[in-house]
Parts: C-alpha cells; structure tokens; sequence
C-alpha cells in the first residue's frame, strides 16, 4: 500500500504543477492544506487538500489527496460485497475537479483510489475503483473525441474490452435519474475492481491517472482563450447546477466520504464557486445551447 500512496502524491504533485503552467506566469496557483484526523476520532488519517481558486483560467481547481482508515466500510462501500459489511478498512485515492472560468472549456473530474478491508481473522481484500469524465457546456466533437481516444488508450495495454466496458460504465454512473439526462460527454468509470489480481489492476488504475493530463490539457489550450460573454455565462452556471445535483444526490464518492465520518472541506471541493438554477429553462431549437442536449449529453461511441 505504501507504493501506491506515492504514486497518489507524485500524481497529485504532477497534475497541480501542469494546471499552474496553463494559469501561466502571475497566475493563480494552489493553496496546499495539510490535514490529519484527531486521535479521538473513529476515522484516522491524513491527505493534503489542494486547491486554486479565483484563477485566470480556472474559477476553481480542487485536487485532493487522502489516505484514512475506519474501524467499518460505510454502507455505500459495501453493496457489492456484503460479506465485508461492518469490517475494518483502509481507503487512499486522489480526486480532483476542475471548474474552469471561460464557458467554451469543459468542467473535468478524475479520481482514482484503491480500498482494502477484512473481516477480523481473515486476509485482506484490495480492489480499485477510479475514471474520469467530461462535461462541457458548450461541445466541440474533436474534444470529446480526443478525450476518449486518450482513455481508451491509456486502458488498451490491461485488455481490448476495458474501454467499451468501462465506458458504458461511466454512462450509466454519470447519469441523473431524476432529470432522465447524462452528466455530460462521459469518459470511463470503474468500482470493485480487481480481476486482473493485485498489480495488474493497480497498473491499470495508475495508467488512467497518468492518461489524465494528456486527455484534458490540449482542450483547454484549444478554448481557453475563445471570447465569450454574458449569454454564456449565464448558461454555464445553469448547468452547473446539474454538477451540483449529481455530487450531492448520487455520487458514491460523496457518500463514502460523508458516511465515513470524512472531512466536509474535502469532500466538498468538487463544488463550483458560483451556480444558478431557473424554472423550466428551455433554449431555443438549434442553438448552441440546445445543441449541449440535443447532441453532447447523449450516449454515443466518440472514437
């Protein structure tokens, strides 16, 4: 476990520094915060909280790291592997979400973490879970794309039917329920992973946190600098709310974390800066906000 939690910190470093040099020079930059869980609390450990906010090209860039362990799996941990319900366990990832301020680049989120738990008496049982995907307000096919060319190949080395699969994953993951609508372009997902045996399925969790600069950087060098105004403002923070919705209503992220007795600021990085919500907003046919539904936030094969 030891070699995996400094993978996560080298790749923690790794992606703040890059979002940095996009910020450029006298740009904004991260706020780096320490944490450690009290002696007396249930839940122990420690992670360090990185965020940049009020950036010339990000609004709000939350990338967090967190190693902790409990003395039982909170119920979202458990609904596929009920026989470890209630056991001590350890959970490590890094996470990040990225809110950018032009409207024209996406909003991304990448997480990738390993957990392991065992019943007392018994040997530990390790599995992966992790992904990342893309939700634009405005779309561009070549982004879209390009993103997932780059997932499929940082999973092609692991087996030919990762991508596909995973993908799909990450459509019916990244989904709410409650509007009948996708989050956004999707990506690849993965949860409860570890059919590939133990170093297998690590090297392909480490292979996706390694794919996630090139995936998202080049689209936000190709948009960062479109012109934009007010009609595209307003539109971005209206579907933001969905982001917010999604986080708070079924993300398992969110839940593991607030279950588990996990520290709030943290979790809740992933939270834009600013956001709206209007009544019934219907755009008109055709236009490029219409377009956002009409063609991006439906389930397709982009490579």
């Amino acid at each position: 476990m030891s070699e995996f939690r400094s993978y996560l910190l080298s790749l923690q470093e790794r992606i703040t520094h890059a979002i940095e040099a996009v910020e450029g020079e006298g740009g904004a930059r991260f706020r780096a915060d320490a944490w450690q869980r009290p002696a007396e609390s249930p839940l122990k450990g420690d992670g360090i909280t990185r965020i940049l906010e009020g950036g010339r090209v990000f609004e709000r860039a939350g990338c967090g790291f967190s190693h902790v362990s409990g003395p039982q799996l909170p119920p979202s941990a458990t609904q596929h592997r009920p026989e470890l319900a209630g056991a001590p366990f350890q959970a490590m990832g890094v996470s990040l979400v990225f809110h950018p301020r032009n409207p024209y680049v996406p909003t991304v989120h990448m997480n990738v973490r390993m957990i392991a738990a065992a019943q007392p008496g018994s040997e530990p049982v390790c599995w992966f879970g992790g992904g990342m995907d893309l939700t634009p307000f405005y779309g561009f096919d070549e982004d879209a794309v390009h993103f997932h060319r780059t997932c499929r190949d940082a999973l092609h080395p692991f087996g030919e039917p990762l991508y596909p699969r995973f993908k799909q994953w990450c459509d019916e993951y990244f989904y709410l329920k409650h509007r009948e609508e996708q989050r956004g372009v999707g990506g690849v997902f993965f949860d409860d992973f570890s059919e590939l045996g133990f170093a297998r399925s690590q090297a392909m969790t480490q292979s996706v946190g390694d794919a996630f600069l090139a995936a998202y950087e080049p689209i936000v060098q190709r948009r960062m600098d479109l012109p934009w105004g007010g009609r595209e403002r307003d539109f971005q923070l209206y579907r933001r709310g969905r982001y917010v919705e999604f986080n708070l209503v079924w993300d398992r992220g969110t839940h593991f974390g607030l279950q588990s007795g996990g520290r709030t600021e943290s979790i809740l990085l992933s939270m834009p800066p600013q956001v709206a919500w209007s009544y019934r907003r219907e755009d008109p046919p055709g236009s490029p906000e219409a377009q956002l539904t009409e063609r991006f936030l439906q389930r397709r094969d982009w490579v």
